[in-house]
């Protein structure tokens, strides 16, 4: 599949600005993370806004564009250090926005919200969104926590508007002094996308069929990037422990092996595919199904924005057992929904998830004040209705014609 490039000219769809439609570009460094975008460019789509989708070349950023009714550009960035290659990615960036001049930017994830923001500014664009979805910083230790910290200031200091996506990310991004309290925004309770409660909900799956897993089985779930950072090492640790006490326990890994800094080791990978009592399915498009089969779900982070797999089994009916890590903690309400562990500790996952496995009345109960809890406060038609009149406010500025600084 060709992807189009900075070099091309707009799509065959975009909007003249002299129609008066506002325009937004949204940018993340890798197409997967187009993932966590899913509903988020359809409702600003909708909100009357041009949308266009800025990310590293690859498949899901084509895919997701059209699906979601916006315009995919490629500009390669990579996620690592390089500053030869990040100045490149720079201009790219640029000279993309001072041909398209959209009125409002949105960037995110630590690459793409450094450059994407910087870019922003030097394109004199009106209104610039630096959208905070996690930290890097939070494991890294000495120069390159001092790197990162910085990178994360002048993203901020470049943005009109630093989007927080949980409340406990805008209290450590106030503690680190990323950015005043004047740029910090927080929208009701945050979350990027929220939840779809008619696609994530309580029903009949035949996931299990398909595994050989028993109904009466026990049967631990995780959903996400099979990654350090996730907590994947200290849930295989847990999961031994959890072994030796309830013996025909499975575990289902619902997420494809990152490549990323933090990657698994080869022995580790190798050790999940082949191991009798964990099924791994690899990347899946559409996990929905999953979450019904689950007895409930384990995320045990280290570091989040708002972890939408929680908020999505939460809609299923699933209680989850997750960290006290920045973002994790906002996804779960202590003893209700969930429980709430310290990250790194296998002995307290295997803990948690003992407590709720012995306790299908415990689950139950939490399961159905979870999916209450996200009704309330996080289904996608509230979430993202009240993201796209915030845009709408800040894209006004460019309509009634003030500028950048």
């Amino acid at each position: 599949m060709e992807f189009p490039t900075v070099a091309e000219s707009p799509p065959a769809c975009a909007t003249s600005p002299a129609t008066g439609i506002p325009h937004v570009v949204i940018g993340i460094t890798h197409p997967q993370t187009c993932l966590n975008l899913t509903g988020r460019l359809r409702a600003l789509r909708r909100a009357g806004f041009r949308v266009t989708l800025v990310s590293s070349p690859g498949e899901l950023l084509v895919t997701t564009a059209r699906a979601q009714g916006a315009e995919p550009v490629a500009v390669p960035m990579r996620r690592e250090m390089a500053p030869f290659s990040d100045l490149v990615s720079l201009f790219r960036l640029w000279r993309l926005l001072r041909r398209l001049r959209p009125d409002l930017t949105e960037f995110s994830s630590p690459k793409a919200g450094l450059l994407g923001t910087v870019a922003a500014k030097l394109a004199n664009v009106p209104a610039r969104v630096y959208m905070l979805r996690g930290f890097r910083l939070d494991r890294a230790k000495g120069l390159k926590r001092r790197i990162l910290l910085a990178s994360e200031r002048v993203a901020a200091t470049c943005a009109h508007v630093v989007l927080c996506n949980s409340e406990s990310m805008m209290a450590e991004a106030l503690d680190l002094r990323i950015a005043p309290a004047r740029k910090l925004k927080l929208l009701d309770k945050g979350s990027s996308n929220g939840v779809d409660l008619a696609r994530f909900s309580p029903g009949r799956s035949d996931v299990r069929a398909q595994l050989g897993i028993a109904r009466d089985v026990p049967l631990i779930g995780f959903v996400g990037r099979l990654v350090r950072d996730k907590g994947v090492p200290e849930l295989i640790q847990a999961f031994d422990i959890v072994l030796s006490a309830e013996p025909d326990t499975r575990l289902l890994l619902v997420g494809w092996f990152d490549e990323a800094e933090d990657a698994l080791d080869p022995a580790l990978q190798a050790r999940i595919r082949n191991h009798t009592h964990i099924h791994w399915t690899g990347f899946v498009e559409d996990p929905a199904a999953y979450y019904r089969v689950m007895d409930l779900l384990v995320l045990p982070t280290w570091r989040e924005g708002f972890p939408n797999a929680v908020l999505e089994a939460a809609a299923t009916g699933v209680p989850a057992v997750t960290t006290l890590s920045t973002g994790a903690r906002d996804a779960v309400i202590p003893d209700v929904t969930g429980l709430l562990i310290p990250p790194g500790y296998p002995e307290a996952i295997a803990e948690a998830a003992l407590k709720l496995l012995c306790d299908p009345e415990r689950r139950r109960r939490m399961g159905e004040a979870a999916r209450a809890w996200v009704a309330e406060h996080f289904s996608d038609t509230h979430v993202l209705g009240l993201t796209a009149e915030f845009y709408k406010s800040l894209a006004s500025g460019r309509q009634n014609g003030s500028r950048g600084t």
